[in-house]
């Protein structure tokens, strides 16, 4: 089996530190428990059996004649776990459990009724992204049985003082010989260099995907897709989600949870002579780094995973990142996927190379849709996508595959074109076929570099992401505090998406290329230049990648990997090539099969298998109690917003006008919003050449200019500045918040995105740009958007809207529908619907309540086709669209277009309350920019009274268990352990024992809460005598029962009933099974469908049922009620 390297001469071969690692203890009496320990706390584990297994191994003698399940394999592993501050006293009967520190957890499995906890022993840092961001590789991991001592070490003395042998999962710590431990192959596998870590950051994700923030490292952002160990770890993520916040965050903080990715991971030091971008008085080295992030969703070895399931995921899907890091503070990233044609297929391991025969196993139109689940899962995530297949033409095997990806894409609704759009271009998804073989036949694989010119239109749309550090303190040269914050400049709008027939080697080669083309136009953008070294730097990079990815899916290193690394092929390159493809032979034939049933196992997809289920009795009932208190913590407070929309028809004449009249309306007075919204529409002409690029420079030069206005005004009255929280732009729509500096610390989970729909979403012409944050305890998004243009479409219009609204997301699939509060601005081109005579004639007579019942958003929000459930306030000002430049007067061109309010604002939120709406007098664009100003109510949590709560909640649930049943010192009776588990028949509750019953809550006896319904002068009610005794037998009886007075005459009750001629009355039966009308029955029938009314003594006829409040007035006065209503009506 082919072993990983443990570090390539470039890794730096340190040991993560120490404040990044923990100890592992354990206890052995009453109960077996293991403690993993940081500096301030402990997490203990403690395996507790099932009811069944209790009875099974004799140790349960209280039930002896219990009946084992039919079922018993599939029966989920139960375990108790306790995380606390470190004390003597619960730490006390522990004792060490290996003499080395840990660096990770990546969590607890279940192997042949045993539980283990999995942690890394020993880890090397490889790469950092920036500084604060390093990753680890993992080197070795060890398995530590919770339930029994049998598989425990046993350490020589010597043991750790050489370094562990670098063959393939060789363990010398283990006795060799004595025992064949179950978890061996796991232990191998991940053991095996290809795992990758971080305690700084969320590696699941990449950059654009996660907090901007270097020192946020948020567990709820894991991406399943790329997380390896997720079967293991979620047990204890689920359990870290039921702790207090203080108790998450202290968790959090002792680098405990693990989150491991398979690929590749690597940085390369590049010393600053030889930097592409210079950095100003700094002596600091850049960093390149390559990450690659290998899916678990379909995961397999080359012939056992091929092709797609039906879940959309395919075999070998790698997302792969590049990142570069400039000391100053640029921050680069640029992101491609490749993955298994998406079709059904299989091929088998044959010993001739060459000859394994790809066999199709589903028809065309059975896997579209898997084919169509797979691309729009990839639009969703990454916006465009554009596929770049490599597959020969000539091999029938791999033209049969191109011929069946050509009719998926032919019938994918993503690759459909609009109605008025004529060029493939403008499509979702689109593909580009280079059969690589024949285009490299003659000229070598120097040719590869033609695909530039396939692929540079979709480069330019796609852009790349790109955050900057800025330094807010430089307005104000008094203030002596400086504020570093990084700021999203520009993010990235596609994918391409690359396959071959093993998605390795000659993908590997091409994806190189395109990570060349992105970062080239990253550095053209930034004036910068990169020479032979940087670019051989990248090469080698991609090369190592290659290899890894090999090694992991066909078992060796990648082949061509010699051209990728030195941009030429040697004759010992095409030698290494023969080796690899003979080793690839054997292992695909003789180990494949073992290596696929241990990735299997990690993954949890075994036959019968089920991640193990940890409960925390005291955590569980503390976060309970604390939701029933929430009002002694919660309180609110009102803060103020400005949001601005401005279309600029790409002008940039008013970068230095004097823009207060728009961002400091005299409606503000001396309030000093604490968020301004400020977004932008056409802020660089929209032309051929620029829809499909996003040149953030003309955006920065606005912000500059409204960061100006905001600060010039805040300096001159005495007020506070205001600083960039965060921008976004998709080619010509722009958005920047600004908030005060002071409100920065209640401000957290900054997020943005953008949605195209411009050219059935391939450009950015039209679209939307959204950034969502949270102001205390609440949850605010901002969506600018620029949709369709043309007076007659509306419909366009109101598709735009729904495909940003149902398209547009940020991390953790939030949408925008998922906020608080949500305030739409921009230029959404609806028009007012009147010819231009009679537009102009209301114009210039100021009538607007006119004009405004012919504009097409409000006709379309109130047929509910348009913003459903949003609010716009009462519209005071003139059309804002279209002007002459630079005059009041409305357009006089030929196309003389009719006036209309574009540019709109609207909100949604029952806490959002809007104070003014106007326009500015702004003249150097053909619209007017439009401004609101919100008063928000924003929920605050105090942390310090709730954490009062929750712990004096905590001591008082601890002193009436007496502790948390981790760490209690119990008796010898082994039936405690079975608490809260499993019944021994179904139906029946969990086993209970002398300490803890069932029935019993906190020592007291179980009292009903039913209150009986109230009775009548004439009546009581009873419990119903006829329901069964079992309570939980399903029954149609009642649960009372209405039965006459003492001193009331039978015969008066039944005749006030039974006079009526609508109903019938058994009175045999009256006193068991008659209800008073006035009294709901339980579970009563459908009243619309008679028929299937039960014929039961004491029910009543609903077909002739009276109103139930006449019917209960004819009892009471023992009059018959009056007829039916038509009757009445016909008396009339």
């Amino acid at each position: 089996m082919d072993q990983f390297p443990r570090a390539a001469a470039r890794d730096v071969a340190v040991a993560p530190t120490s404040e990044k690692s923990s100890q592992l203890l354990i206890r052995d009496y009453p109960h077996r428990a293991i403690a993993i320990v940081s500096s301030s706390h402990a997490l203990i584990f403690r395996y507790s059996p099932t009811t069944s297994e209790a009875i099974a191994d004799g140790s349960l003698t209280s039930v002896p004649s219990a009946r084992p399940r039919a079922n018993s394999e599939g029966l989920v592993s139960k375990c108790m776990v306790e995380f606390s501050p470190v004390s003597k006293n619960l730490l006390s009967d522990f004792r060490p459990l290996t003499p080395r520190p840990i660096y990770g957890t990546l969590g607890l499995i279940s192997i042949a009724q045993d539980v283990f906890l999995c942690v890394v022993t020993q880890a090397s840092r490889v790469a950092s992204l920036r500084p604060g961001e390093t990753v680890e590789r993992i080197a070795n991991v060890e398995l530590f049985c919770l339930n029994s001592p049998e598989y425990d070490n046993v350490y020589p003395m010597n043991s750790w003082e050489s370094e562990p042998s670098d063959s393939y999962g060789q363990n010398l710590n283990r006795r060799e010989g004595e025992i064949e431990y179950p978890y061996n192959e796991l232990q191998k596998l991940l053991s095996n260099g290809s795992f990758y870590y971080s305690t700084d950051f969320d590696l699941t994700n990449r950059l654009q995907d996660r907090s901007v923030d270097s020192d946020t490292f948020d567990i709820d952002n894991f991406d399943d897709s790329f997380l390896w160990n997720s079967f293991m770890i979620s047990p204890l993520v689920q359990f870290r989600s039921r702790l207090l916040t203080h108790e998450r965050e202290a968790l959090d903080a002792s680098r405990i949870l693990t989150s491991a990715i398979r690929g590749f991971c690597s940085t390369i030091t590049i010393p600053q002579a030889a930097a592409p971008l210079k950095a100003v008085k700094s002596g600091l080295p850049s960093f390149l780094t390559v990450i690659s992030r290998l899916s678990c969703k379909r995961a397999g070895t080359r012939f056992n995973s091929r092709g797609i399931d039906d879940d959309g995921h395919v075999a070998n899907f790698v997302e792969t990142e590049t990142i570069y890091w400039s000391p100053s503070g640029v921050l680069f990233s640029y992101a491609q996927v490749r993955g298994s044609v998406p079709v059904f297929w299989e091929q088998s391991a044959g010993l001739i190379p060459g000859q394994q025969k790809i066999t199709v196993t589903r028809s065309a139109d059975g896997t579209q849709p898997a084919f169509n689940k797979h691309f729009e899962d990839l639009e969703q995530t990454y916006g465009a996508v554009h596929i770049v297949n490599l597959l020969s033409a000539s091999k029938p095997g791999e033209a049969e595959l191109t011929q069946l990806y050509h009719y998926g894409v032919q019938h994918c609704s993503l690759s459909r074109m609009g109605e008025k759009e004529s060029s493939q271009d403008h499509v979702l998804l689109r593909e580009t076929d280079y059969d690589f073989h024949a285009e490299t036949k003659t000229m070598g694989y120097e040719a590869a570099r033609e695909i530039r010119r396939y692929i540079e239109h979709s480069a330019d749309g796609f852009a790349y992401y790109l955050a900057e550090a800025v330094d807010d303190s430089a307005e104000f040269v008094q203030d002596q505090t400086t504020h570093h914050r990084v700021v999203v400049v520009l993010q990235q709008e596609g994918i391409f998406r690359t396959n071959c027939l093993d998605c390795l080697d000659r993908t590997n080669l091409i994806q190189s290329m395109i990570s060349q083309m992105a970062a080239e136009a990253f550095l053209s953008h930034r004036a910068g230049y990169a020479a032979s070294d940087f670019w051989m730097r990248h090469s080698t990079l991609w090369a190592d990648n290659g290899d890894a990815l090999s090694r992991i899916y066909a078992g060796t290193g990648a082949l061509k990997s010699s051209f990728t690394r030195t941009g030429k092929m040697s004759l010992a390159g095409a030698f290494a090539d023969a080796r690899k493809s003979a080793t690839r032979l054997y292992i695909n034939n003789f180990t494949d099969k073992a290596r696929q049933n241990t990735i299997d196992m990690l993954l949890g997809r075994l036959v019968g298998q089920s991640p193990v289920h940890l409960f925390d009795p005291i955590s569980d009932y503390v976060s309970t109690e604390l939701g029933k208190r929430s009002a002694e913590f919660l309180s609110t407070e009102t803060i103020s917003i400005l949001v601005g929309t401005f279309n600029l028809n790409g002008k940039t004449t008013g970068i230095n006008e004097d823009l207060t009249p728009w961002l400091r309306p005299a409606s503000l007075g001396s309030t000093q919003p604490e968020i301004v919204a400020v977004g932008f529409q056409e802020i660089v002409e929209l032309n051929a050449q620029q829809i499909m690029n996003s040149d953030p420079t003309r955006k920065q030069a606005w912000e500059n200019a409204i960061k100006r206005t905001l600060n010039g005004h805040a300096k001159q009255t005495g007020g506070e500045k205001y600083v960039l929280l965060r921008s976004g732009q998709l080619v010509g729509a722009a958005l920047c918040i600004f908030v005060r500096a002071s409100v920065l610390s209640k401000i957290k989970n900054v997020e943005g995105s953008v949605k195209k729909t411009g050219m059935s979403g391939i450009a950015g012409n039209k679209g939307a740009v959204a950034i969502r944050m949270e102001y205390a305890n609440t949850q605010l998004c901002f969506v600018t958007a620029h949709l369709a243009a043309g007076f007659a479409n509306y419909d366009e219009r109101n598709r735009d809207y729904a495909t940003i609204h149902h398209g547009l997301r940020f991390q953790r699939n939030r949408g925008i529908d998922d906020h608080d509060s949500v305030i739409w601005l921009g230029d959404f081109n609806y028009r007012i619907g009147l010819s231009h005579e009679r537009a102009m004639d209301l114009v210039k007579r100021q009538d607007l309540e006119k004009l405004y019942e012919n504009d097409q958003l409000n006709l379309q929000m109130v047929a509910g086709l348009s913003f459903p459930y949003y609010s716009e306030a009462r519209i005071t000002f003139m059309p804002t669209y279209k002007f002459d430049l630079g005059t009041d007067r409305y357009d006089t061109s030929e196309k003389a277009r009719i006036p209309a309010w574009t540019d709109r604002i609207l909100r949604k939120g029952a806490n959002v309350r809007q104070l003014s709406y106007n326009s500015a007098p702004l003249r150097f664009s053909d619209h007017r920019p439009v401004y609101a100003t919100f008063r928000c109510i924003v929920n605050i949590v105090d942390e310090n009274t709730k954490e009062k709560i929750s712990r004096q909640l905590y001591e008082r649930r601890k002193a009436e268990i007496g502790h948390n049943g981790v760490n209690l010192d119990l008796d010898d009776s082994d039936d405690e352990d079975l608490i809260g588990y499993d019944a021994i028949e179904p139906g029946l509750p969990p086993a209970s024992s002398d300490h803890q019953r069932w029935w019993l809550e906190n020592g007291k006896m179980a009292q009903s809460g039913i209150v009986a319904p109230k009775s009548t002068s004439s009546s009581m009610t009873v419990l119903n005598p006829s329901r069964p005794s079992n309570p939980f037998s399903p029954t149609d009886e009642p649960d009372w029962v209405a039965v006459p007075r003492a001193g009331s005459r039978l015969g008066s009750f039944s005749s006030s009933i039974s006079s009526s001629p609508y109903e019938h009355i058994n009175h045999s039966t009256l006193l068991s099974t008659s209800a008073s009308s006035s009294v709901p029955r339980k579970a009563l029938p459908n009243p619309y469908d008679p028929a299937g009314l039960p014929a039961k003594v004491g029910r009543l006829n609903l077909m002739d049922e009276p109103n139930p409040g006449q019917c209960q007035q004819s009892q009471q006065r023992h009059e018959t009620p009056p007829p039916p209503l038509d009757a009445k009506r016909g008396a009339r």
